[in-house]
């Protein structure tokens, strides 16, 4: 077999990511599926979670950093009465307690403890770097490692099933989120530990709603050719939802894909992603108090690429 040829490509992919791979991984089959240069993703997932992972493929790459501090939704099992080194089903377990009799009002008392900015440790083994590299590397060394707190944002918390001791929980949050973390604050807050046991992404802002695309379904697509792989695609400009947009006339679109400033009076001050007449974003900007559009990071994105879903 040949080397693979890879190819420009610009768009997001919606990965539903399979469990047992890390999120690179899944990345690179999904970059080497599709042949495109340039990829990457917009936050981790560990290898014993499933659900969204947001690939961008060249241009789109530039709005990755913004797309990993979305809010994102997860439905995680938690287990009560026991806790493991890693917190979630992959450590040893370190200790277990007997888990008291817990009512509806109870658990409902212990999650609303966890709901709003809290402040919270993340797990050593995690990617979190210290003195350039992973925690997950010390801890595995039998370093003692801890992992700064840090305060984040869980914006909704509810219990949607209980099946003896193992909670299946809803959990809407902000970036640098660990539900593992969250895992195992809530069985110290009900006196018996928990480890996580299972966790899928539900959505990630802007896209709630999510058409994700297995691996299978991709591999499926490569067999037919690039057209079909191609369709799957989601165009750079969805990835642009959220934020306020300025549809540009042509000379205006000219003007700032060549790194020009232009002057925009009559619209309020503040960061946009300007768009040229064919949908194509040509830039992310911010618009002064007097209408001076300053480019902060521009997309050179080819005119023929599809712009539609």
């Amino acid at each position: 077999m040949g080397r693979t040829r890879f190819r420009d490509l610009h768009g997001l992919l919606l990965l539903d990511k399979p469990l047992g791979l890390s999120s690179n991984q899944a990345l690179q089959k999904a970059r080497h599926l599709l042949r495109a240069e340039k990829g990457g993703h917009t936050g981790a997932l560990d290898p014993l979670a499933t659900g969204l992972l947001p690939l961008c493929f060249g241009e789109a790459t530039k709005i990755a950093g913004s797309l990993l501090g979305s809010r994102k939704a997860y439905q995680a099992e938690v287990r009560l009465g026991a806790t493991t080194t890693t917190a979630d089903l992959e450590g040893e377990v370190v200790l277990e307690r007997p888990v008291p009799e817990l009512g509806p009002s109870d658990i409902e008392t212990a999650l609303a403890g966890f709901r709003g900015r809290i402040v919270q440790v993340p797990p050593v083994y995690s990617a979190l770097k210290q003195d350039g590299e992973p925690l997950y590397l010390k801890a595995r060394r039998g370093e003692a490692v801890q992992a700064p707190p840090r305060e984040v944002d869980i914006h909704r918390l509810d219990l949607l099933a209980r099946a003896g001791d193992t909670l299946t929980l809803f959990v809407e949050c902000g970036s640098g989120t660990y539900i593992r973390s969250l895992a195992v604050d809530l069985g110290e807050a009900v006196g018996c530990g928990a480890h996580l046991t299972g966790l899928r992404r539900r959505w990630v802002e802007p896209f709630r709603e999510p058409l994700m695309v297995t691996l299978a379904q991709l591999e499926a697509a490569a067999e037919q050719g690039e057209a079909a792989m191609d369709a799957l695609l989601l165009p750079v400009a969805a990835g642009l939802a959220g934020w306020p947009a300025l549809h540009l006339d042509e000379d205006q679109s000219h003007a700032v894909t060549r790194g020009r400033r232009i002057q925009l009076p009559g619209r309020p001050a503040g960061a946009y992603a300007a768009f040229a007449p064919d949908g194509r974003p040509v830039a992310l900007c911010e618009l002064d108090q007097d209408g001076t559009l300053r480019i902060q990071r521009g997309f050179n994105i080819p005119p023929e690429t599809p712009q539609r879903p």
